[in-house]
């Protein structure tokens, strides 16, 4: 399937001078995925809702001051790939161009209701994010921050005494209360000064209830919940007890999963690549099959890395936050760490991955699993 299929030549644009209080007022008027800049008539970048309530930016600044790179795609690309660069870059909107010339745009939306058919033959245990993290109800928000931050993630669930899942805390709706408190202080009102932000517990700002999914139902399911609601993800819960958490599915575990393939090594997707630096794919490759060829019965089938570029630098080398996940037929295993430079940040996460892989050696097999995937999926 073509992404010339998936994509539409009807989006939204705005020229890199225009202030960001027009950008502002189309996402309340269309609320697309992305805005794309240009720069007479010559593409630039994306501005996304999630950048313009993070970045505290002044409705007269320039749309300039927010553009950010989105991968390029062509009208005939595979959508599998399309899917990939989606994934890899952490972007949920890709410029689609017809030989030099800017087309239109695909998003992941449109992506998943393209295939929605064929994800009826996949279930939710299959692609789903397990261990997830979780905080009860009385921890302050800017614990919350601190573990979204550490753990490279946008959401949290949140649960009571009993940890019972009670409700969802995400990026957006952190941001959310910090603008409105930005409008409040510069309107001159004072009142809430004491209450600081990052002292407010999570139960105050949380979204409640929490729309779930079942671990056995199909990802068909689990995405059309999706859609029709605009959520990015829906905590996944045991088919006994639906108020428990047993892991998170989201849109992006489900295009990950359409990029898998039957390729002689092993899969390996890098979200945030432009942080690579000095390191190549084909090295990440290399040295997580060392770690793996250590323990026989373990078979890599996925790989998925994750960068995130911190603020903090040392001598001009920023420091590097790395996840390294792998799907194996022995369940999932990941490792995280941090440093200077991408090249030390996945020596860390890999020697936490080792340590991991040492401790789930025990977990029952579950072989030929991507095998398993292609054959539901079919041709796309």
């Amino acid at each position: 399937m073509d992404i010339a299929d998936i994509a539409t030549p009807d989006y939204d644009e705005i020229d890199a001078d225009e202030r960001l209080g027009k950008v502002n007022a189309l996402f309340d008027r269309d609320n697309p995925k992305g805005i794309l800049v240009t720069e007479n008539g010559e593409y630039e970048g994306v501005i996304t809702q999630k950048q313009l309530m993070q970045s505290h930016v002044e409705d007269d600044a320039k749309a300039r001051t927010l553009v950010r790179s989105a991968p390029r795609v062509t009208q005939t690309d595979d959508v599998r790939e399309v899917a990939r660069v989606l994934v890899e870059s952490g972007s949920k909107i890709a410029p689609v161009f017809e030989g030099e010339a800017l087309w239109g745009v695909v998003t992941e939306n449109a992506i998943l209701e393209a295939v929605l058919d064929n994800l009826d033959a996949l279930d939710v245990f299959e692609i789903y994010t397990e261990d997830v993290i979780t905080v009860p109800t009385d921890t302050h928000i800017g614990r919350v921050i601190n573990l979204l931050r550490e753990h490279g993630i946008s959401r949290l669930p949140v649960v009571d005494a009993d940890g019972y899942l009670t409700g969802m805390v995400t990026t957006h709706d952190i941001a959310n209360v910090a603008v409105r408190d930005m409008e409040r202080q510069q309107k001159g009102d004072r009142s809430g000064d004491n209450d600081r932000i990052l002292d407010i517990p999570v139960y105050d700002l949380m979204s409640s209830p929490v729309e779930t999914v079942e671990v056995d139902e199909s990802v068909r399911s689990a995405v059309n919940r999706m859609l029709e609601n605009n959520y990015a993800g829906l905590v996944v819960t045991p088919e006994a007890d639906d108020r428990l958490v047993s892991g998170i599915i989201t849109k992006t575990d489900v295009l990950r999963a359409l990029t898998y393939t039957e390729r002689e090594h092993m899969d390996v997707q890098i979200t945030n690549i432009d942080l690579l630096d000095t390191l190549s794919r084909e090295t990440i490759r290399e040295r997580i099959e060392a770690v793996a060829d250590k323990y026989q019965k373990m078979q890599v089938q996925h790989a998925h890395v994750r960068l995130h570029q911190h603020k903090e630098r040392l001598r001009g080398t920023p420091l590097i936050q790395c996840q390294v996940r792998l799907r194996t037929n022995r369940g999932q295993v990941a490792g995280t760490g941090e440093g200077y430079g991408s090249d030390t940040a996945f020596r860390v996460a890999l020697d936490k991955l080792e340590r991991r892989v040492l401790e789930v050696k025990g977990v029952r097999s579950d072989e030929e699993y991507r095998g398993q995937l292609l054959r539901k999926l079919g041709e796309l």
